[in-house]
């Protein structure tokens, strides 16, 4: 990577006082955490302009995608100096060539980072004040790269928002369907095929005395022709960008085997060779496909309904506000809430429930406010599948705001991005491929101490140059992770690249958020313990009546609890409600004070004190892990009454899971009181709980974790975002419909359901152990295919041996597509 990609990146601070401000503190100690990340520092304000954060970091192991999300997490925003574009393309053809493109771009001045995928996607990070993404579209076009339709937007265009394309544009993406020759892309296997029908034919007339022994020469010159076409175009484009490759050292073999006269090996050489590659190109199309049938969830058109009319319009077309109508069995087309009718919906597609999700109508003007905080009993997501109602949806999003298109846009970033190992095999090689060539130049001369023909030293560094090529090596990562990116998403589950995919399956801590994520998120009363002789209802009743008035999230919880279980019999209405903050209420009922809080409260207040027999019950309820309201009314002590935010029915399930897994360490992490923490933690079997934390110490809590082992942290995505950006991996649950979720996690499970997790952590690991065997499959091959070729055999076998390893390599990945918990 040139030097020019490690650049400081300008961030824009928070809004704090100053640039000495504790918060900033954190922020730059944070970053500075971040693997790749050298530097993070404060740049005094000059000139008028603000204090501004910049980093240092090493782009060959951190992505500038990866530091704006961290950024973003931490509490800032990247500046807009730096554009971003993720393109898919056609044109890339395996992982070699998409390095050789990633290379040439990294040369474009202003490019900051680019990468390239065999997925045909291409990632690019650039200065806007150097270069623009015309000037990148033109070197992908030198390269016979071209952006897919659609993929440029109509600002590219001259007539700005809305204009057509220009002739030069019209002939460009036209051309984009048929870069791979004539056929398509089954080019490359028909040339294969045919080279094969060459060295096939030449070989059997070779047998046939009456048939001169220069057809079969010119038939093997055929198979050169058509197994060398499109190895020869990779080459070049390889040595433009200065570097050698697999494709180079195969041509040199495929060389010295014509200039000694061997046709027959160089033609069968090239023939196996282009035909593994036709078909590792056909298995990464496959992985490729099971990304892309995320973006035909989606329907084409929608029934709308505007000025009172039903008419159907194209997806694109559908504005917030729009009404459209989903009859049954039919897929969703946008992001909204149901107006009207009730059905159940399969959300599977989206976010990977097993089970329809019943859908309800609420009021629109409630709903309008702020459709994100509605129930998911009312929302739906494009691409889902109606059941046997019919649906009025009140459109939130545009079709490129929906979920579905935030999740293929965030997959096909992730594909660009390289996970660890990917790195090490790209260094490795950069190693590798010289040191072969060193090794063959020195075979070359063997003839010199073992007296033997030129021509046997030439004929030996060639099956070693065959043999020594790192085919396997190449293709073993990045078609394990693309098939893991797509099983993943397949199963709801979206995971941001290579990297977080590698590290999930390492972890060896996790720890989670408490509420909403091992608990359901809203409390509910789990004891009524009546005092004295007092009735269940009398106390219900005091306590509702008082509790009505609160907006308290506990008293809502007693409110709907005493609704439940009063059967129709309604308390009398309570007058003079006070709040008394942190401790609880005091209301008028019936003209009689009727005083609903905690311990605490009745301990200050002037009243009769707290009887002993009431205190033992209500320290019992809270060493089990109810937080505890008690009711008095006058002077008489009524009751106390237990409430607990119940855990999620699945998360104790999910944490033995996780264990089986081969998690060693399982912390809860809360803002609330120890005991009651501890309570949960055992009940879920849980290691360890703490308690009483605000933000800043769980961020503190999870970076002193992550020192002894690799970390995730689970939550939201939203109030432990800084917290996840300190953990090895941040991990958000419900992200379906939540665009913060989305931005701040490295892995989003997209329903709001725990128990994918386990799935997330057992495809990861699953993947690093079938890179593992790659990688073995690779080396291994390398490591006997080369000896032998020295000791004497010859190229034919080496490239059946050799060829047959990538197939081996790829067909194993692809495993992880049927990947099942």
């Amino acid at each position: 990577m040139p030097d020019h990609a490690r650049l400081d990146l300008p961030i824009v601070l928070p809004t704090v006082p100053n640039a000495k401000d504790t918060c900033v503190d954190r922020l730059t100690a944070s970053l500075r955490e971040q693997t790749g990340v050298r530097k993070a520092h404060v740049v005094a304000a000059t000139n008028g302009e603000p204090d501004r954060l910049c980093i240092h970091y090493d782009p060959d192991t951190i992505s500038l995608p990866r530091i704006r999300q961290r950024a973003r997490s931490l509490g800032t925003e990247l500046t807009d100096q730096y554009g971003h574009l993720s393109w898919a393309v056609e044109g890339i053809s395996r992982p070699r060539r998409a390095r050789t493109i990633a290379n040439r771009l990294r040369q474009l001045n202003g490019v900051v980072e680019a990468e390239a995928r065999a997925a045909e996607q291409v990632r690019v990070e650039y200065d806007r004040s150097v270069t623009d993404d015309d000037e990148i579209c033109d070197v992908l076009r030198s390269l016979d790269v071209h952006v897919c339709d659609g993929v440029l937007d109509a600002r590219r265009f001259s007539g700005g928002p809305g204009a057509e394309p220009d002739a030069d544009d019209r002939e460009d993406e036209g051309h984009a369907h048929d870069h791979g020759g004539i056929f398509g892309e089954r080019t490359e296997l028909l040339f294969a095929l045919l080279a094969g029908a060459c060295v096939a034919v030449g070989f059997g007339l070779s047998f046939a005395g009456a048939v001169p022994g220069g057809i079969s020469v010119g038939l093997y010159i055929g198979g050169y022709v058509f197994g060398g076409y499109h190895t020869v175009r990779e080459a070049i484009d390889t040595l433009r960008a200065g570097e050698f490759e697999v494709d180079f050292l195969m041509l040199v073999a495929a060389g010295g085997a014509a200039v000694l006269g061997k046709w027959l090996e160089g033609a069968f050489l090239l023939f196996l060779f282009s035909l593994g590659h036709a078909l590792e190109h056909y298995a990464m199309r496959r992985a490729r496909r099971a990304i892309e049938s995320l973006a035909d969830l989606a329907p084409d058109t929608a029934l709308v309904r505007r000025d009172g009319e039903e008419r159907e319009v194209s997806v694109d077309q559908l504005r917030g506000g729009d009404t459209v109508i989903v009859k049954p069995n039919e897929r969703i087309p946008a992001d909204g809430f149901v107006t009207q009718g009730e059905s159940a919906v399969n959300q599977a597609p989206v976010t990977g429930e097993s089970v329809p999700v019943d859908k309800t109508p609420v009021e629109t003007t409630a709903a309008v406010r702020d459709p994100t905080t509605l129930d998911a009993a009312h929302r739906v997501y494009a691409g889902t599948i109606n059941g046997s109602g019919v649906l009025e949806v009140r459109v939130t999003t545009r079709a490129d705001e929906t979920t579905i298109a935030q999740v293929v846009q965030m997959v096909t970033e992730a594909e660009a991005e390289k996970s660890p190992t990917e790195r090490f095999t790209d260094r490795f090689e950069r190693i590798f491929v010289p040191s072969v060539l060193g090794l063959v130049g020195l075979l070359l001369f063997a003839w010199v101490p073992l007296g033997e023909p030129f021509a046997d030293s030439f004929y030996r560094a060639m099956a070693v140059l065959v043999a020594a090529s790192p085919c396997a090596l190449a293709i073993a990562t990045p078609s394990a992770v693309l098939s893991a990116l797509a099983r993943a998403g397949q199963g709801g589950v979206l995971v941001k690249g290579g990297g977080p995919l590698e590290h999930l399956g390492r972890l060896g801590a996790v720890a989670f958020d408490k509420t909403g994520t091992l608990t359901e998120g809203a409390p509910r009363v789990t004891d009524v313990r009546p005092h004295n002789g007092t009735s269940e209802e009398d106390l219900l009743r005091a306590a509702v009546a008082a509790e009505r008035l609160s907006d308290h999230p506990l008293a809502e919880a007693v409110v709907q609890y005493g609704d439940e279980h009063l059967e129709g019999r309604p308390p009398e209405d309570a007058a003079e409600m006070k709040s008394i903050t942190g401790r609880g209420v005091r209301a008028s009922v019936d003209g009689r004070p009727v005083h609903v809080g905690s311990a605490a409260l009745f301990d200050e207040i002037d009243a009769p004190p707290l009887p002993d027999p009431l205190r033992d019950e209500v320290e019992a309820l809270e060493a089990d892990g109810r937080t505890t309201m008690i009711v008095r009314r006058g002077d008489t002590y009524l009751g106390v009454m237990g409430l607990a935010d119940a855990p999620r029915p699945e998360a104790a399930g999910v944490v033995e899971r996780l264990r089986r897994a081969g998690i060693r360490r399982m912390i809860m992490l809360s803002g609330d009181n120890q005991r009651v923490v501890d309570a949960a933690a055992e009940r879920l079997g849980l290691d360890e709980a703490r308690g009483d934390l605000l933000p800043g110490d769980k961020v503190d809590t999870v970076r002193a974790l992550r020192q002894d082992e690799d970390v995730a942290m689970v939550g939201d995505g939203v109030n432990d975002a800084p917290a996840m950006a300190n953990a090895t991996v941040g991990v958000a649950m419900g992200a379906a419909g939540s665009d913060a979720a989305l931005e701040t996690a490295d892995v989003a499970l997209m329903a709001d359901d725990l128990s994918q997790l386990p799935f997330a952590v057992g495809l990861s690991r699953q993947t690093r152990r079938v890179i593992t065997q790659n990688l073995w499959i690779a080396l291994g091959m390398v490591a006997v295919l080369v000896p032998a070729t020295i000791a004497g055999l010859s190229i034919g076998p080496a490239v059946v041996l050799h060829e047959g390893s990538t197939l081996l390599v790829v067909g194993n990945a692809l495993r992880l597509l049927r990947y099942d918990a």
